[in-house]
């Protein structure tokens, strides 16, 4: 056997397991119809949730940006990389999340590995939702800190963690605000209580929430009016706001720590103009107007009644996020294959993204859907469902 042999049967195994994931390839703009592997087809598992991947005015932004500073930084933000541009942006975020600053970062996936290890040391405890994103987790393993795994949403469950650990120095709740795979929302209001009663920090990755809960998309902290009560907000600019880039929003003190100590920010180049430019472009547009939320949300639920009278299970999503509950792997990637033929895009999620045997089909709703676009979706996911006898 060759030196890759062990790669080679690990993608075979995957295969015959129908855990083999299929990427394909965008050809245009992300939109409601968008190229895929050289066919248009009805976009239903995107996370351009308000549809500014494609928005002219963001457009625009980026090309202006362009012609004024070029197309990148040439260095890390901390020693000669940071320009107007992105200074205005976490300006722009502060104010948008209610919060007293800012820092941006090249994701969102870079923003948790940079807050959680510089936070916590290893006389920390940290305690992590069970399914947090794998950038949350990640996050996690960089530090030496204790760490406890509780139960998926289980307050009280937390606060028998928090109790055992009291006396750790440092204690830091980490959660997703929407968790992703399954449309639900953190008990976030009993989860600052108990951070509240045992002086822990608490850390809300909003990925999914941002452009989507809250008043104009503020997020799950506006959502549930708990402003100044939540100490750090993660956020990615790559969803509802349709570019790349990532942020943390919260109190002066830990904004500013991150910009010494986190360290993705110290040790990667900092994000381009062009997509600095869009984003700030993007958060204008939500101050301004909360129309495209109104849309999506209009659209979430039309979407999921005709789904949910049709007999699919769509879980206990709360959110736009629709899963489209199938079981086994293979049947969800042979149901995500049907549906392409139907001109529907819309990926399998399998084992390791969801647990083995909770395979699924991922809808992701967006505010430029048109109810015709809904509308033949649904008959689409009808016709497959009933051909697979989902349904």
């Amino acid at each position: 056997m060759s030196k890759y042999g062990f790669i080679v049967e690990a993608l075979e195994g995957l295969k015959e397991q129908g855990l083999y994931n299929i990427i394909r390839t965008i050809g245009s703009p992300v939109g409601a119809w968008t190229v895929v592997d050289g066919r248009r087809v009805l976009n239903m598992c995107s996370n351009n949730y308000l549809g500014f991947a494609n928005d002219e005015r963001l457009k625009a932004a980026a090309l202006r940006a362009i012609e004024e500073y070029g197309v990148g930084p040439a260095a890390v933000r901390s020693i000669a990389g940071t320009m107007t541009l992105h200074r205005e942006l976490e300006k722009k975020l502060a104010e948008f999340k209610g919060t007293e600053d800012a820092v941006s970062f090249q994701s969102g996936f870079c923003a948790n590995l940079a807050t959680i290890p510089a936070l916590v040391g290893k006389e920390g405890v940290i305690f992590t939702d069970e399914l947090n994103h794998a950038s949350i987790i990640d996050g996690c393993r960089l530090t030496k800190a204790g760490r406890v795994i509780y139960p998926h949403r289980d307050v009280d469950a937390l606060a028998k963690a928090l109790e055992d650990h009291k006396d750790a120095p440092v204690k830091l709740i980490v959660t997703d605000g929407v968790f992703s795979m399954d449309g639900d929302l953190a008990p976030l209001p009993g989860i600052v209580e108990v951070a509240e009663r045992y002086d822990a920090l608490v850390m809300v990755d909003d990925a999914h929430g941002e452009g989507v809960l809250g008043s104009h998309g503020r997020g799950i902290v506006d959502h549930f009016g708990l402003h100044g009560r939540v100490d750090i907000e993660v956020g990615t600019l790559s969803k509802a706001f349709g570019v790349v880039g990532g942020y943390v929003a919260g109190k002066r003190e830990i904004v500013e720590y991150l910009r010494q100590r986190g360290r993705p920010f110290l040790f990667s180049s900092a994000t381009t103009p062009a997509d600095v430019a869009a984003c700030i472009a993007a958060v204008d547009v939500l101050m301004e107007t909360d129309e495209p939320v109104r849309k999506l949300w209009e659209n979430a639920r039309y979407f999921k009644s005709k789904m949910q009278e049709l007999g699919f299970d769509t879980g206990q999503s709360e959110t736009p996020i629709t899963p489209i509950m199938l079981g086994e792997a293979k049947t969800a990637w042979e149901f995500s294959k049907r549906l392409f033929d139907e001109e529907i895009f819309a990926q399998a999620i399998a084992y390791p993204t969801v647990p083995k045997g909770k395979a699924r089909i991922r809808v992701m709703i967006s505010a430029v859907h048109t109810r015709d676009d809904l509308d033949f979706a649904i008959e689409k996911f009808a016709k497959v469902g009933r051909e697979l006898g989902v349904i």
